[in-house]
C-alpha cells in the first residue's frame, strides 16, 4: 500500500539531508551551535530538561520516567534514538492526555524549516534532525522534556542545554570505541560531558573506574551527585521493587518490562524524578502506575503473533532485544537464566551484529545457556558482520552455530528441527535488526 504523501515527503527530506555530510557520525558541537543560532536558539525555549547519557538502559529509564510523569498528569516531550520502524518514533510531543509521536506533516514542516536555516552547510543527519526536534519541542508547551544523548555526551548534538533539571548517567561500559575511546574511563569521560555547573547528577550502577571519572567531573562543576549505593538504592525483594533514599523506603511492583536490569532502570528513573523534585516522584501510587505501564519495544520483548512469528512452530516463544554490546549480552543472559528457572526450555539465539560490535563479548555470557546460535545479516545499508563471522565467533566459544539468509529462514530452520520441548528463541544483536523484525511481524509503534 502506498504511503500517504506527507510520509513520502519526510522520507525524501531525510534522504536529501543525509547527503549534506560525508560521515554518519562526526562528533562536534560547532555545526549544531551554528544551526541553532540561525534558528533563533530553540534550545533556549525548551521545557525543563532531564538529560540522559550512558551505555545501556537510557531508553528504558526514559520510558519509566515518561510513564511516571504521565501518570501524574504531566505533559512530557521525549527525544530518543535510533528508531525501530519509523523515524517519527524519535520525537514524542507531550499532551495532557498522553504524548503522541510527531505526525508526518509536522515532522516534514520542521525539517523543511531547519534545512532552509542550514542553507546547505555541512551537517550530520543526527544534528539536523535534533535541531528539528528542538524546534518542535520549543513550539509545543510541555511540563518536561526527556532528552536522550545520541552518542557519548560531551560532543553530542543534544549537549546544548545549559541548565537541565538533572543529568542522568546510566551504567557505562565498552561500546562505540571508534568514537568514545577503548577504556571505561575514557568512555565515562565522554558521558560525564553532559554534567552542567551546579545541576544535579543522578548516577546508576557504575564500575569504580567509571564512577571515579564521573565524580571528578561533577566536583569540577560543583554539580551535586546522587549515586546509586550511596544516596539511593533499588533492589528486588520477594518479587517486588524496593526503592530507598534519604526520604525513606517504597515498596513497589516489579516492572512489566522483563529482566533484572529493568529493576535497575526503574530505580534510576525514580531517583532522577526525585532529584529533579518533580511531583510524580513524591507519590507512591503514581510511581506504581508508571512502573506497571512503562513499555519500551525491543527490550526483551516477547513478540505477539504476526507474519514473522507464525514461521515458528507451535509453542515456541519468540523474544526480541536490541542489545549489542558485552554489558547488554550479560544483562540478557541473566534475564534468560531467570526465565529458564521459571520454565525450562532450550534456548536458540538468532543473532545479527554490526561490524563495529564485539560479537565475542556479547556472546560470552550465553556460553552454557544457549543450545545453538543462528547468524543472520543485519538488513539495510548498515555495515553488518557477515553471518559466517558471527557463527565463527560462536563456535569459538563452544556454541553450536549455523547461518541463515534472514530471520524468517532461521525460524524455518528451527521449525524443521522439531526440538522438544519447543524452544525459547531470542533475536538479538542490533537495534536495526530488531526494527526490521518488528516491521516484518506487523508492528505499528505509537
Amino acid at each position: 500500500m502506498a504511503l500517504p504523501l506527507p510520509a513520502r515527503a519526510t522520507d525524501e527530506i531525510l534522504s536529501r539531508l543525509a547527503a549534506l555530510h560525508p560521515k554518519k557520525i562526526d562528533l562536534s558541537l560547532a555545526r549544531m551551535e551554528r544551526l541553532l543560532e540561525a534558528l533563533g536558539h530553540p534550545e533556549r525555549r525548551l521545557p525543563p530538561v532531564i538529560h540522559v547519557a550512558g551505555t545501556n538502559g537510557k531508553g528504558s529509564t526514559i520510558a519509566f520516567m515518561r510513564a511516571m510523569l504521565e501518570a501524574a498528569g504531566q505533559s512530557v516531550h521525549v527525544y530518543t534514538s535510533p528508531h525501530l520502524v519509523r523515524f517519527n518514533e524519535r520525537i514524542r510531543l507531550g499532551a495532557p492526555d498522553g504524548g503522541r509521536l510527531v505526525s508526518d506533516a509536522a515532522l516534514a514542516d520542521a525539517l523543511d524549516r531547519v534545512e532552509a536555516a542550514n542553507d546547505s552547510a555541512p551537517i550530520t543527519l543526527f544534528e539536523i534532525t535534533t535541531a528539528a526536534a528542538f524546534v518542535l519541542f520549543a513550539e509545543h508547551p510541555a511540563d518536561v522534556l526527556l532528552l536522550e544523548v545520541g552518542l557519548g555526551g560531551r560532543l553530542d548534538a543534544t549537549n546544548v542545554v545549559d541548565q537541565p533539571l538533572a543529568s542522568v548517567i546510566t551504567p557505562v561500559s565498552i561500546d562505540h570505541v571508534d568514537f568514545l575511546g577503548s577504556s571505561v574511563a575514557a568512555i565515562a569521560g565522554e558521558k560525564a560531558g553532559i554534567i552542567k555547573p551546579r545541576s544535579p547528577v543522578v548516577v546508576g550502577a557504575q564500575t569504580p573506574e567509571a564512577l571515579a571519572v564521573i565524580e571528578r567531573t561533577a566536583a569540577k562543576r560543583l554539580a551535586p551527585l546522587f549515586v546509586r549505593g550511596e544516596h539511593w538504592n533499588v533492589q528486588e525483594e520477594a518479587g517486588r521493587l524496593v526503592y530507598a533514599d534519604e526520604n525513606g523506603l517504597m515498596d513497589l511492583p516489579r516492572p512489566r518490562l522483563v529482566g533484572p536490569h529493568q529493576i535497575d532502570n526503574a530505580g534510576l528513573a525514580i531517583a532522577a524524578l526525585r532529584t529533579a523534585r518533580l511531583p510524580a516522584a513524591q507519590d507512591a501510587a503514581t510511581l506504581q502506575s508508571g512502573i506497571i505501564k512503562a513499555d519500551w519495544p525491543a527490550r526483551l520483548q516477547r513478540l505477539a503473533p504476526g507474519p514473522l512469528v507464525s514461521r515458528a512452530p507451535a509453542g515456541v516463544e519468540v523474544w526480541l532485544d536490541g542489545g549489542h554490546n558485552a554489558a547488554g549480552g550479560a544483562a540478557l543472559a541473566h534475564a534468560l537464566c531467570e526465565l529458564e528457572e521459571r520454565y525450562s526450555r532450550p534456548l536458540v539465539l538468532i543473532l545479527g551484529m554490526l561490524g563495529t560490535k564485539d560479537v565475542t563479548g556479547f556472546l560470552s555470557p550465553f556460553t552454557g545457556l544457549v543450545r545453538e546460535a543462528i547468524a543472520v545479516p543485519v538488513p539495510g545499508e548498515h555495515a553488518g558482520l557477515k553471518p559466517e563471522e558471527v557463527a565463527a565467533a560462536a563456535v569459538g566459544l563452544g556454541i553450536k552455530a549455523s547461518v541463515a539468509r534472514d530471520v524468517a529462514s532461521a525460524l524455518d530452520a528451527i521449525a524443521r528441527e522439531a526440538v522438544v520441548p519447543p524452544p525459547r528463541v531470542l533475536i538479538a544483536g542490533s537495534l536495526y535488526l530488531a526494527g526490521a523484525v518488528l516491521a516484518a511481524n506487523g508492528a505499528a509503534l505509537a
